[in-house]
């Protein structure tokens, strides 16, 4: 696939992602671990998803500016980075 997101729009995409993916997953978990593998499992995995995703988006856009400061805080620059 070739990339057609502009870099300036890189962080509200990793938030969708990354809010997507979280909020499925963990609504996947919350709701087998309250209803079990009943009938109509999926429907209510998705309906809990959906609005777990609506909350966990501006969520993530709103509080990792604050995780990426206090990083800064706790990261010791240039040793051990990762490589691209």
């Amino acid at each position: 696939m070739r990339p057609f997101i502009p870099p300036r729009f890189e962080h509200i995409a990793f938030g969708l992602l990354l809010s997507c993916f979280m909020s499925f997953l963990i609504s996947g978990l919350s709701t087998v671990l309250a209803t079990g593998l009943v009938p109509g499992f999926i429907w209510s995995w998705l309906s809990a998803w959906l609005s777990s995703w609506a909350l966990a988006f501006p969520t993530v856009l709103m509080v990792a500016p604050f995780v990426r400061r206090v990083l800064r805080r706790l990261v010791v620059p240039g040793k051990g980075r990762a490589q691209p």
